[in-house]
């Protein structure tokens, strides 16, 4: 079986199993998502859906939260990690938001990274979800699952994306990022990855080296 087989077959395997699977994160506009994503770093997506339940109904767009002191929105996101650092990028970005894209947000990868506290993986997390751009934003999940089995081999996170891009097909960027998300939230977890349940096990790099 040749390398693009194998990788084929485990997106087959992969789709099979996650199909129709998106991120765990609730939000209501593509603004919201942005806002989500942007706290979502150093924390959990269970959590950052606590602390955005009632802060998106409150305020649910960029004037709203623009109009906001960095203590209120401090107040309002302390339970998620490294909130203060957030709390100053969220005003600053709602201000540029509020003014530039009104009711919307960047369309590009470069103008959705300007803003402040935003990077690739959140920028490529946007772009495919909300403009339905072919994405793939390598978290600590892709990154990990993505090099255990064998479709990248990067010891960072924007080197494994680029593998990534070069290994998969362009129209199953956006999709395959979820199935690896997904798979590594439920099978490859990081300390004692399930091999035995998995269902592209036989594909493996990782256990076929280590069982």
């Amino acid at each position: 079986m040749t390398k693009k087989e194998k990788i084929s077959r485990i997106l087959e395997i992969l789709e099979q199993t996650y199909k129709n699977t998106t991120t765990a994160l609730d939000y209501g506009t593509p603004f919201q998502l942005l806002v989500s994503t942007m706290l979502s770093a150093q924390s959990t997506d269970v959590r950052v859906n606590i602390v955005t339940k009632d802060f998106f109904k409150k305020y649910p767009d960029a004037p709203s939260i623009a109009n906001l002191s960095i203590s209120e929105i401090e107040e309002w996101i302390k339970t998620v990690g490294l909130y203060k650092t957030k709390a100053k990028n969220l005003s600053a970005t709602a201000k540029v938001l509020s003014t530039q894209f009104i009711d919307d947000i960047p369309s590009t990868r470069e103008e959705l990274e300007a803003l402040p506290g935003v990077g690739r993986k959140t920028a490529n997390v946007v772009l495919s979800i909300a403009k339905g751009v072919p994405a793939i934003a390598v978290d600590t999940h892709v990154f990990r699952v993505s090099n255990r089995i064998g479709l990248a081999k990067a010891g960072d996170v924007l080197k494994t994306e680029k593998q990534l891009m070069k290994n998969l097909p362009e129209k199953k960027w956006s999709e395959a990022h979820h199935w690896l998300i997904w798979h590594g939230r439920k099978t490859c977890k990081a300390r004692r990855p399930l091999c035995n349940e998995c269902p592209i096990a036989s594909f493996c790099h990782y256990n076929l080296k280590n069982n």
